[in-house]
């Protein structure tokens, strides 16, 4: 199968990858996250996946990378990964009882023939109305700080929730898988024949 790596460092990505690809390989890429004036949330997630993915290309030249990015909005507002224990107390009392999206950017790169695929994986969560120490515990138990929205839907933080809504509950971890094997066998890499390449 075709070299692939994923250009993350994130452990739930990994996970992630781990559930339908057989081998592949993880590299930080080196990347300013910083949002650029005015920028929606679609774009900055769509734009960094990209330049996460091509960021490896130089060490990578032959291989498929593939990057990703998740930021969470309410209220217009964006939502990144809170970093400390306030900040995460701090997006879960504003999130709760609202509606909150999560816009997942994913990017395939072939860096051999310099093709690429990308596309925002959109998710809704409905948080239920959270007591504050409901959120204190919460945050006490799963420490959520490397995560946008500060919750870990695989765990507890479904707890937090009265309702989900999207095509793909992966996508809420950080890598939507649905669409990225659909992008994968648009180039004839399909985990499910492992030992062949088929015609893109």
């Amino acid at each position: 199968m075709t070299s692939i790596v994923l250009a993350s460092t994130s452990p739930y990505r990994k996970m992630l990858l781990e559930k339908v690809l057989p081998q592949f390989a993880c590299a930080a890429p080196e990347v300013d996250e910083a949002p650029l004036p005015d920028e929606s949330a679609q774009h900055l997630v769509e734009r960094l996946a990209i330049a996460k993915a091509k960021a490896l290309q130089e060490h990578y030249p032959e291989h498929v990378l593939i990057g990703s990015d998740q930021v969470a909005v309410v209220n217009g507002a964006i939502l990144g990964k809170p970093g400390t224990a306030a900040n995460a107390i701090a997006q879960l009392r504003a999130a709760q009882g609202q509606t909150v999206t999560f816009y997942t950017g994913l990017a395939v790169y072939d860096s051999a023939e310099q093709r690429l695929q990308s596309c925002v994986e959109p998710f809704e969560v409905r948080f239920r109305q959270l007591s504050d120490d409901e959120i204190a515990g919460y945050v006490a138990l799963e420490q959520p700080l490397n995560c946008a929205g500060s919750f870990k839907s695989e765990g507890l933080g479904i707890s937090l929730f009265s309702a989900m809504r999207g095509d793909d509950p992966n996508s809420l971890i950080g890598l939507p898988l649905i669409r990225l094997l659909a992008m994968l066998r648009e180039w004839g890499i399909n985990p499910l024949l492992a030992n062949k390449r088929t015609a893109p």
